[in-house]
């Protein structure tokens, strides 16, 4: 497995990381914890140390399986969730501060720890992306320790463009795929 420096965060994750909507049980079928259990060691018993979850995922049973797969590893494993996708309705008016904490403490008590690795704004409506106030909660956040750093998982390369201007974003999640390209000319 080879690893390098995620985005600014100094993460030294594995090029190859493991991300587990699967593991959610949203793709068909039901919730399987001996199939997230297994995917999961898999994962992680050939060397990936970086696990993206979110906890609209089962509405948390990934972020559960992670946190018990992750605590049964001696080596760092990192763990990246997401939140405000989960707010109904999806609007900018949902993402209210106190429902952004909220989340972020949820996903603690679903992994199971205390700190985690990485928050991400989980596809945040594009009004959310102009209120300095939404980012400025992930600071306090990170000096009362509940989290490392602060990402952006974004639908729009505009969106990540736009998220890039908050000093305290350290990585931007977006899709790129052999039918999604436009990232490699206007992004990257």
């Amino acid at each position: 497995m080879q690893y390098r420096s995620l985005g600014k965060t100094n993460f030294n994750i594995s090029e190859i990381s493991l991300g587990t909507w699967q593991v959610g049980g949203k793709w068909g079928s039901p919730f399987d914890p001996d199939n997230a259990e297994s995917i999961l060691k898999t994962a992680l018993d050939n060397g990936i140390n970086f696990i993206d979850t979110a906890d609209v995922y089962s509405d948390g049973l990934s972020e559960k399986a992670v946190g018990k797969a992750v605590k049964s590893y001696a080596q760092k494993i990192y763990v990246a969730t997401k939140c405000g996708r989960k707010f109904q309705p999806h609007l900018d008016a949902s993402y209210t501060l106190k429902a952004l904490r909220k989340s972020v403490e949820d996903s603690l008590t679903n992994i199971g720890v205390e700190h985690l690795d990485l928050i991400q704004l989980h596809c945040p409506p594009w009004e959310t992306y102009y209120r300095p106030e939404v980012f400025e909660l992930f600071e306090s956040l990170k000096a009362e320790g509940k989290i490392g750093a602060l990402g952006v998982s974004v639908e729009k390369i505009e969106q990540a463009i736009k998220a890039m201007e908050y000093e305290n974003v350290t990585c931007i999640q977006i899709i790129f795929n052999m039918f999604r390209q436009r990232p490699s000319e206007y992004f990257f």
